[in-house]
């Protein structure tokens, strides 16, 4: 039987992909890779015909297990991941080696024309090793509102970012998780493309500031700070210099570019329109509230 190797298994898109896999009832299976095989059980204790191996990729040792019989991979870049070199090269040779030769990336959105996001880096990397490869290129994730945002959120009532008036395209990742399961089943008919996933609203975080509120009694205000100011307070709240970085250039950098291209891949791919902003807040309500 053929098998999928699924990384960043219990994150947030991770969860995603393996979620509709499962439903999709795939002849594939499905191969959880994670650094903590006992606490994947558990966040997965409802999902059956799941397999687990331990994969952590900053860690080589752990490849060649995690890789045995595998057919294809979804591949993501932990956060906290930015020096590709080290971390993403010794892995992507290890798939060429052992020629696996189908692999979806998540990117993001203009990773095309960033040279200096890791996502363009990666990009590269898997092309120069003559990889099948579909990259999904998402662009802003609505949960970032719920998991890296939400710090402040809940303890200050403040979304505190350098993006000032920049438009953001908002997708919701279990659009994403649905689009990464489709193209895994579906690999030979989308092999060697490349694919937007947006959402249909451009809106910035004034303007979703005001959507949650209106939804909400506790009230949340958006303040925009310069990129040293936003450096210094996640520098002193123990955030790493490298993940403050891609933090500053995801949200700094849109405010000197145009508004994202809305596409409608999601739409020809799955026959329905994406999650929309006010859904997703409704749907998440209970954790603005708090």
């Amino acid at each position: 039987m053929a098998k999928t190797l699924i990384t960043g298994a219990t994150g947030n898109i991770g969860f995603q992909v393996i979620r509709f896999l499962l439903q999709t009832k795939t002849s594939n299976q499905i191969i959880a890779g994670v650094r903590n095989i006992d606490k994947a059980k558990l966040i997965f204790q409802d999902h059956q015909n799941l397999e687990f191996v331990r994969f952590d990729l900053g860690d080589p040792n752990t490849y060649d297990e995690a890789l045995e019989d595998v057919d294809k991979i979804f591949l993501l870049r932990p956060p906290q991941i930015t020096d590709i070199n080290r971390y993403f090269r010794p892995f992507i040779l290890r798939i060429r080696n052992r020629k696996i030769l189908k692999l979806v990336f998540l990117s993001v959105q203009g990773a095309d024309r960033s040279k200096i996001i890791p996502h363009y880096k990666i990009e590269q990397l898997i092309k120069s090793q003559n990889l099948n490869y579909i990259f999904l290129r998402p662009s802003y994730f609505m949960q970032n509102l719920t998991t890296t945002l939400y710090q402040d959120i809940k303890t200050k009532r403040q979304i505190i970012l350098p993006a000032g008036k920049a438009k953001f395209n908002w997708i919701d990742i279990n659009n994403i998780g649905e689009v990464a399961a489709f193209v895994l089943n579906n690999f030979e008919a989308h092999s060697n493309r490349v694919y937007d996933i947006t959402g249909l609203e451009n809106k910035s975080f004034y303007e979703v500031t005001q959507l949650i509120n209106s939804e909400i009694s506790n009230n949340i205000i958006y303040k925009s700070v310069n990129p040293i100011h936003f450096l210094i307070l996640k520098m002193k709240a123990g955030m790493s210099f490298g993940k403050t970085m891609v933090l500053i250039i995801l949200h700094y950098l849109p405010r000197f570019q145009k508004e994202p291209k809305i596409s409608n891949n999601y739409e020809v791919l799955m026959g329905k329109e994406p999650t929309t902003l006010q859904s997703f807040i409704e749907r998440e309500k209970k954790l603005f509230e708090d």
